[in-house]
């Protein structure tokens, strides 16, 4: 044997031995780690778990979303998970205390005995557990503060919680439901990020700041921090302020979801927006999901769609700038059918509306007559049209700071697909794509003016009280046209209503102004008759614009085509929804003169709650009060003075408002029918009775 075989065979040996080795070492350490018992006869394995150390992700709490009244429409729930760590107590403490802590948890859950606590409790102590999760079941914040007065958890400036454990969990909670939720938005599951909405739209500001470190991973899972260090303490998010306006939204959201249902529509959407600020009041989306209607797609925001006849607005006010038309002008439109390069023009009347003004093209919505006035100018100049659109801001999105706004497809020379006839689509509504919050802003331009306002959502965002982040009104330099094209065109919109195809939502209290527009549907590439997309734009009151709206049917469905048009379905949910704004909102109507006036005559209160009368008289200017409390009643003299109502007798309703008098009654028994309409003239069981003769009779109240 040579010296190279010598040298091979003992490497050989050496290596046989090294791995002989490392085989015992993994043996011996499976078998300490899996079959061996320490002292207290715990697997070495369950003592590794317990003590297994990592750095981990703290949440912090997700900011506050707020109605422009400050009420909430999202926040952030904690729930906590309730551990101990039974090591901390001194023998002395944990003796005296272990028994109030086991009742109290018995108590609390009400799924175990004090005595099963307790013996839990005692066996994690005996064993130098460091950590014993007490339930599964999370506990509530009111909960939460009960345990703090706990023994374990109670904690002082000078003595520290003794081994009780707190860790906050947060869920997402809309105290208002499902209304405006697709507005709102949502979270995912899995990484409590923003899904869609403002949740997504503003995820970085509601975020805030996770904290990251060490914590010991126990058996179950349960993490527990290391130390508690201002590296484990997470900054909680901003809070955002929008415009939205709870009242509004359900408004919106209400009459919205009555039409569809009534026309069994596919979808539909409602914007409300302040003219002169742009701050977005309700934004309602609805889908039909089954047998309903859910908020599951923002439609005002990302739906693109032919407008139709709304756009008439657009082609009209683009004429009058050039002064190529005059609104007296006569218009042949004969029996409303016309047929220009081969593409088919018709009017949504059988019969035509003859020989008319251009004041009437708009007001009974013309196909056949926009387009003959079209013709006379801008078929030869469509690229001074189209500069008129990009005027109008159609050709680009609004850029509200909200995430999902679909980017407008207005038609022009140069692009793919443009034809002989594009123009004459285009100028009622065809051959686009614009959502109706696009569409909206440009109709709340002619409200404010002619200055082009950006919609807003969100106002303000903040940290605790500091402003971080002031949304100002932003107002376009430059008007979307000249005054004079201003005028005509609110006089065009204020006639829809008063003589054209909205004539019927026209009302005597209030002037609305508007335009109705219904786009047939595109099925397969081509236009069907009967599938409709309606829409009512407009803005109220009219002489003093306060408010724009828009209101969208998306398919809706019945036996008469004739119904489903946008004056016949869009346009009375616009009226339902205005109607309840007029009423709500006080500052539209014309301002009382401060003045002093009599109970009983110029206030026609006879009697009343003492702080409803407070309300009225502060919120009016109304100067003479009642100075007592309570239920009170007009002399006269012009003075109040109390009324009693006690509680064992039948109260004198005489004078009261019905909603105040069947408060009274009510409470005290009675079944009440009422008779006429005003204020209590008369009852049927005089007051002053024992309600105990009474108690459960009914009782007729004689309104006058």
């Amino acid at each position: 044997m040579n010296i190279k075989q010598d040298i091979i065979q003992r490497a050989n040996h050496i290596f046989y031995v090294v791995i002989a080795l490392a085989l015992c070492i993994v043996v011996r350490l499976v078998s300490v780690q899996y079959f061996k018992k320490d002292l207290k006869g715990r697997f070495y394995s369950s003592r590794v778990e317990e003590t297994l150390i990592r750095r981990d992700t703290i949440p912090a709490m997700r900011g506050n979303i707020y109605a422009n009244d400050g009420s909430l429409l999202a926040t952030s729930l904690p729930t906590y998970v309730v551990g101990l760590d039974p090591t901390m107590a001194k023998p002395e403490y944990f003796a005296k205390k272990i028994d109030s802590l086991a009742l109290l948890l018995s108590r609390i859950y009400r799924d175990r005995s004090a005595n099963d606590y307790r013996e839990d409790i005692v066996a994690a102590r005996n064993h130098k557990r460091r950590y014993l999760l007490l339930n599964r079941r999370r506990v509530t914040f009111k909960e939460r503060q009960e345990m703090l007065k706990w023994p374990f958890f109670r904690s002082s400036a000078k003595v520290a919680a003794r081994g009780g454990v707190l860790r906050p969990y947060y869920e997402r909670y809309h105290p208002y439901g499902q209304m405006a939720e697709r507005t709102i938005g949502n979270l995912n599951a899995k990484t409590n990020r923003g899904l869609i909405g403002l949740e997504a739209s503003f995820q970085p500001a509601l975020a805030g700041k996770n904290a990251v470190g060490l914590v010991e991973v126990l058996s179950g899972g349960i993490r527990k921090p290391v130390e508690d260090g201002p590296d484990m303490t997470p900054e909680p998010g901003m809070d955002l302020y929008t415009t939205i306006d709870v009242n509004y939204q359900d408004m919106a959201e209400s009459a919205l979801r009555s039409a569809l249902e009534k026309y069994n529509a596919a979808k539909g959407c409602v914007i409300v927006m302040e003219v002169a600020t742009g701050e977005i009041r309700a934004m309602a989306n609805l889908t039909k999901q089954g047998d309903g209607y859910v908020e599951n797609f923002n439609h005002a925001l990302a739906d693109r769609t032919d407008p139709g006849s709304t756009f008439k607005l657009a082609t009209m006010m683009a004429l009058m700038e050039e002064k190529a038309i005059s609104l007296d002008q006569m218009v042949a439109t004969g029996n409303g059918s016309a047929t220009y390069n081969g593409l088919g023009i018709h009017d949504a009347s059988r019969a035509g509306h003859g020989t008319i003004t251009a004041r009437q093209v708009f007001e009974k919505s013309s196909n056949v007559g926009t387009h003959l006035l079209m013709r006379s100018y801008f078929y030869r100049r469509p690229d001074l049209y189209c500069q008129y659109l990009r005027q109008f801001h159609l050709t680009k999105p609004t850029g509200i700071h909200m995430k999902g706004e679909a980017i407008p497809v207005v038609r022009n020379p140069d692009m793919k697909g443009w034809s002989k006839v594009s123009l004459t689509s285009m100028s009622y509504g065809y051959e686009m794509q614009i959502t109706p919050l696009q569409m909206l802003a440009f109709y709340n331009a002619v409200a404010n003016d002619g200055h082009w306002v950006r919609p807003v959502i969100v106002k303000q965002i903040k940290l605790a009280n500091e402003i971080i982040e002031d949304n100002k009104p932003y107002i376009a330099p430059e008007p979307i046209c000249s005054p004079a094209t201003i005028r005509k065109a609110q006089q065009l919109l204020r006639g829809v209503v008063e003589h054209g195809t909205a004539k019927h939502i026209n009302n005597p209290y209030y002037a609305i102004a508007g335009k109705t527009g219904t786009a047939q549907k595109i099925v397969n590439g081509k236009y069907q008759v009967g599938k409709y997309y309606t829409s009512f734009i407009g803005y109220f009151p009219a002489d003093n614009p306060k408010y724009s709206m828009i209101t969208v049917v998306d398919s809706p469905q019945g036996d008469n085509i004739d119904l489903l048009y946008a004056g016949a379905v869009a346009a009375p949910v616009f009226k339902t929804v205005a109607d309840r704004i007029v009423a709500y909102d006080y500052r539209i109507h014309a301002p009382i003169r401060s003045r002093t006036s009599q109970p009983g005559s110029t206030t026609g209160i006879i009697a009343g709650y003492a702080d409803d009368l407070h309300t009225i008289g502060s919120t009016l200017n109304i100067t003479n009060e009642p100075s007592t409390e309570g239920w009170v009643e007009s002399t006269s003299g012009g003075r109040w003075k109390s009324r009693p109502t006690r509680t064992d007798q039948v109260p004198d309703v005489r004078g009261l408002t019905l909603r105040d008098a069947l408060f009274l009654l009510e409470n005290r028994g009675f079944r009440v029918s009422v008779e006429g309409r005003g204020k209590v003239k008369d009852q049927s069981v005089s007051p002053g009775i024992g309600i105990e003769k009474t108690a459960g009779k009914s009782i007729t109240l004689t309104l006058g």
